[in-house]
């Protein structure tokens, strides 16, 4: 790992790395802040999940969630939305809701993404396997959130992986990408034409499957462009009362999907992860 980048922050650090990713074979860009308490101590991590076309940069200079990462003591881990660099295939019509800045947070299975494609397996076992090796967090205290496909990879995550998680949270997820245009696309690209294959990366499925429960808070603006064609965060409110899963959905109203909205609740949403990292 190399530091590219270190900015001091609210009495922590801001770092910027850069590594060779054996998961996504290619060179890779991410984020972590380091709240003052891990000068003294390993501290528990929240990884965010950024959406379409996002780097690791987006969450890091519009948030504001230092501030409140600091005062409880967090670390957040930023990886990129996807793999990137010389070589690496992006949509051949120059979409900006597919390839390079869309990894969906899958396992691709079909040419020519699957060499490169992996941003599951990278999130899930190479970059916090780097991060920890890194830095000092606390290896068995993680927490998730995400926005847009990022709160779709961060809800995937948790739901697949029970236990490694404390909570889970996001800001307008893709709650059933099986079901909306932008997870069509990226879907039938990256795993193929065999929608059953699609379903372990759809939350709704996830948990109408008898997933796991945990901590899990949704803020969704009502404003948003994207909640009926894309979001349809309905279909998670209803897959969670037909299970019977603790979810607190929360409909905003007046916002809609820009980090002025993730701005006005990230306080909330790491507070609400925090808790649950101290009763971990």
């Amino acid at each position: 790992m190399n530091i590219i980048a270190e900015h001091r922050v609210f009495g922590g650090r801001q770092l910027r790395f850069e590594h060779l990713s054996e998961t996504l074979a290619c060179t890779m860009q991410g984020a972590v802040f380091l709240p003052p308490q891990a000068e003294q101590h390993p501290v528990p991590v929240l990884y965010w999940l950024s959406g379409l076309t996002c780097t690791d940069e987006n969450f890091t200079q519009k948030a504001g969630a230092q501030r409140y990462a600091a005062e409880h003591g967090l670390a957040i881990v930023c990886p990129d939305t996807s793999p990137r660099g010389e070589g690496v295939p992006d949509d051949p019509e120059g979409a900006w809701d597919f390839g390079l800045g869309a990894g969906f947070y899958v396992n691709a299975t079909q040419a020519p993404w699957q060499q490169h494609y992996r941003m599951y397996d990278y999130v899930a076992v190479e970059l916090p396997e780097l991060v920890n090796s890194q830095f000092p967090l606390a290896a068995d205290r993680w927490s998730i959130a995400g926005h847009s496909m990022g709160g779709h990879g961060a809800l995937v995550m948790a739901l697949r992986n029970p236990g490694r998680f404390a909570a889970v949270s996001a800001f307008a997820p893709i709650v059933a990408p099986t079901q909306c245009p932008w997870g069509e696309k990226a879907f039938g690209h990256y795993l193929g034409t065999d929608r059953s294959t699609w379903l372990a990366y759809d939350s709704c499925a996830l948990i109408c499957g008898g997933a796991p429960q945990l901590p899990m808070l949704i803020d969704q603006g009502d404003a948003d462009s994207f909640l009926a064609s894309q979001l349809k965060t309905p279909l998670l409110q209803q897959a969670c009362a037909d299970t019977g899963f603790p979810a607190t959905i929360r409909l905003q109203p007046g916002y809609d999907h820009s980090y002025y909205f993730i701005a006005s609740f990230i306080g909330e949403h790491i507070a609400f992860h925090a808790a649950a990292l101290e009763t971990a």
